[in-house]
Formats: C-alpha cells, structure tokens, sequence
C-alpha cells in the first residue's frame, strides 16, 4: 500500500514475473522498458496503447470482422525513445464493441492466441474493478479505526469474511431478502436473543434494491 504520490506503473518494480503467464494491464501501465522485462522473463502482458505510439507495420493478419476485430498486426515501435525501450516485435490488434460503440486498440507479445481472445483477456480485467465497486456498494465501513497498511487491510478483510458468513447463512437457510437487506437487520438485531428464522419469518421478499454508498470512497475511480 502506497502514497497517493505514487504511480501504479511503478509496482511493476516489485512484480516478480511468471513465465508463461499472462499480465492484463491497463492503460496506464504502459511502460515499454517495464513491459519489455516481462518479455525477456518469458511472460506475457496484454494492454491498451495510446494514441500518439508511433509504429510500423511488419505485417497483417487474416482476420473475421464479424468478430469485431477490424486488425490484427505484428508491428515494431519506431519513437526514438520506445523503439529503444522495447526493441523487440509486438502485436497491434484493433476492436470494434458493438455493444459500447467503443473502439479498443491492444499491444501484446503473445502472438499465439486468437486476436478475439486478445480482447476478451482484457475485459477480463475489468472484473478487478468490478471488485473495487463491490466493495464500496456492499461492504459495510463508514470509517476506518486505524490509518496504517495492517490496519485498513484487517478491517477490510473482517468486513469481506462478515459478508461471506452471511452469504453462507443466507444459502443454507434459504432466506429470500437479499444480502444488504440480510445486514441491515443483522446490525439492528446482533445484540437480541432472537433465533435467526425469526427474526426474518417477518421480512417479506423485495426486488434487488439499490445500494447506498454512505460509506468512505475506498478506492475512488
């Protein structure tokens, strides 16, 4: 855990790279020197470039546009200063979603894979900020108790295992309220003598409702 100062890409410093594994990254993680370790360690990554990347095309590949891929292409970088941080071939692949109107251009080293599956490995990442907005929605922490890495960790950690236990209750006893609606009467019942079946034989079944956010902006986007 770091300082706001401090910029993401730099944690690539402190990555000890997997050969054969595969890296998603996002933008911001573009770093052609940091990005080029990886590839001397045997592992892939797989990010989105930006716009001003200059580049030359070594070749194209046979792609299917009704996949939404528009290009496929293996490519070296030209600018003074990329070209002599990663000296090596990469792999450009163009993606049209349909779905968001959005246009996506990926840089890889793996070459190997489908260019579909090239785009479908860095929605995948987006499941880490899924993850992130999880726990601002769900997660009950209005405050935190203590300010150093141990202790925010701890906390957080408490509240994802309390979440879980309930998840587990909620399953095996076959309550139909939904998880927060689960919590909400937890937190105003914990101290009661109650048997837990009774405490919800009253709570009729509602529709997923929307979670409020009155808790810290843990990690803000």
């Amino acid at each position: 855990m770091t300082g706001a100062q401090v910029h993401d890409v730099n944690l690539l410093d402190q990555l000890v790279p997997e050969p054969g594994a595969i890296y998603l990254f996002d933008r911001g993680y573009l770093d052609f020197a940091r990005l080029f370790r990886l590839t001397q360690a045997g592992a892939f990554f797989v990010t989105r470039t930006k716009g001003n990347t200059q580049f030359y095309r070594r070749e194209s590949h046979p792609i299917d546009k009704l996949t939404g891929v528009r290009s496929d292409q293996t490519i070296k970088l030209t600018g003074p200063k990329t070209s002599r941080l990663y000296p090596g071939l990469l792999r450009r692949v163009h993606y049209y979603d349909a779905e968001k109107d959005l246009r996506l251009i990926f840089l890889t080293n793996k070459f190997a894979l489908p260019a579909l599956l090239i785009a479908q490995l860095y929605r995948a990442r987006w499941q880490v900020e899924l993850f992130f907005r999880w726990i601002k929605q769900h997660l009950r922490i209005q405050r935190f108790y203590g300010t150093s890495s141990n202790a925010v960790k701890t906390q957080i950690w408490i509240a994802i295992s309390i979440y879980v236990l309930v998840a587990i209750i909620r399953k095996r006893l076959g309550l139909e309220p939904s998880l927060y609606k689960i919590l909400q009467i937890i937190s105003v019942t914990i101290f009661e003598k109650t048997p837990i079946l009774e405490a919800f034989a009253n709570v009729e079944p509602q529709l997923e409702e929307a979670y409020p956010c009155n808790q810290l902006n843990l990690f803000p986007f």
